[in-house]
């Protein structure tokens, strides 16, 4: 036999929580109700762990509904994200792991986390790495992602790496003027360097990746997209090559 408290505590729960179908919730009176809910209400306080049970399965279903979005935005997304003609490729270009990284040149996380991706390189021979400059952090950001969208114009591969991390590493904010200083620093055509900011494929490629991070949900750097996943921060080194190494083992980031 149910016993009429515990019956009545559950019943408003499910009411409270919108899981009861509508029908069912109609049929309690107005005093009901009020009494439904003073119950509940004092159980919770005599029981506040059951909130915190409920906040954790919460949580765990909105991460599980994120990572199944990123996952069809990722399948939806794949030319853009690991082969388009906008972004730059470093470490082995014909590597059998794609590792994409979404930065900012202003991104002090993604400073830190260069030693890693270059740490990286150097420990996974097969690994690829798509660098796209995501410039979320001002107008500074989106002017060197300028100047760094008509350096790729030049040069790729390590020479572009190079200017990749003197850039990155600069002291202070990170704008046009530094970035054309790095650029003249490793010997580029300034006067063609000039001319290609101008060409309409820079902000082409500029607001593809915007589309591609609002349709990953991606709103901070350093941000990851490794196989079907996509990594948000800067996770560290044995993070990212367990990934790797698990794409390189049995085509998963977790075998």
């Amino acid at each position: 036999m149910f016993h009429p408290i515990r019956t009545a505590l559950f019943a408003g729960l499910f009411c409270l929580s919108a899981v009861a179908v509508p029908a069912r919730a109609s049929e309690f009176t107005a005093t009901q109700k009020s009494e439904i809910e003073s119950i509940v209400h004092s159980y919770l306080l005599d029981h506040p762990e059951v909130l915190r049970e409920v906040s954790i399965e919460l949580e765990k279903k909105q991460q599980k509904e994120e990572t199944d979005l990123r996952r069809r935005a990722i399948e939806q997304n794949k030319a853009a994200l690991f082969d388009s003609k906008f972004h730059g490729v470093v470490g082995n270009p014909n590597g059998s792991v794609t590792l994409v990284e979404f930065f900012d040149y202003n991104c002090g996380y993604c400073k830190k986390a260069l030693g890693d991706l270059v740490n990286l390189i150097k420990a996974e021979p097969e690994l690829r790495v798509v660098l796209i400059d995501f410039p979320v952090l001002g107008s500074d950001s989106v002017e060197a992602a300028h100047v760094a969208a008509a350096v790729r114009k030049q040069i790729s591969g390590d020479k572009f790496f190079q200017f990749h991390q003197k850039l990155l590493l600069s002291h202070g904010r990170v704008g046009r003027e530094q970035a054309l200083a790095v650029a003249k620093d490793v010997g580029l055509d300034m006067d063609k360097l000039q001319q290609d900011m101008k060409d309409a494929s820079v902000q082409a490629g500029i607001q593809e990746t915007m589309k591609l991070a609002d349709a990953l949900g991606l709103n901070g750097t350093p941000s990851y997209v490794i196989g079907d996943e996509a990594i948000v921060g800067a996770v560290g080194f044995d993070e990212l090559k367990a990934r790797v190494d698990a794409m390189a083992k049995c085509g998963k980031t977790a075998c």
